[in-house]
């Protein structure tokens, strides 16, 4: 009995520390991880704003029924004089020749008329003036996100030869109409 009773004293408790290390030990099929120390939050830089992009110049808003003026550098002028006094312009019925427009240059997408599918057509009235230039440009009917200004920037570019009247040049009002869709202007092209 005596070795019994050794047995037991000494076997049950061994088994049972057995266990419970076996317990502590055990894995859930996870791996542990590495408790990192917090890392430092990095400073924060607010983004520098981006260039305007040869294709699409700072926003503008064109309106209906307004007048702008061509500029070199590609943006806009609203025309808040009325017309100038010393040109003379004259319609269709009254030229003896009408201004004949030899290159309408295609206006571009934009970005946000691409990512929100807009289309339609935008409506301008262009006056040609007798010097060979554009001299206005009125918005009849627009487009937004854009698209107004865009086919405004493309009638700055439209090269004609002026409208006659008694063997000289003067000016004309001429309705031009950009078409805008998206299948015409796929992701491909500028």
């Amino acid at each position: 009995m005596n070795s019994r009773k050794l047995t037991t004293r000494f076997v049950f408790p061994l088994v049972a520390i057995l266990a419970l290390s076996a317990l502590t030990h055990a894995q859930s099929g996870r791996r542990t991880r590495e408790v990192k120390p917090p890392a430092l939050v990095p400073e924060v830089k607010e983004p520098t704003p981006k260039p305007a992009t040869v294709d699409e110049p700072p926003p503008v808003t064109a309106e209906k029924n307004q007048d702008y003026r061509c500029t070199d550098d590609g943006t806009l002028a609203r025309i808040i004089d009325a017309d100038d006094k010393e040109e003379i312009v004259v319609s269709a019925k009254e030229s003896d020749v009408g201004a004949t427009i030899s290159a309408k240059p295609k206006p571009s997408y934009t970005r946000e008329a691409r990512r929100n599918g807009v289309q339609g057509f935008v409506t301008l009235k262009v006056l040609l003036s007798a010097r060979g230039k554009v001299a206005r440009v009125r918005v009849v009917k627009g487009l937004p996100a854009g698209l107004t200004e865009n086919a405004i920037r493309a009638g700055c570019k439209i090269e004609f030869k002026p409208a006659m009247k008694n063997r000289q040049a003067v000016s004309q009002w001429v309705t031009v109409e950009y078409v805008f869709r998206l299948a015409d202007f796929s992701i491909f092209t500028p």
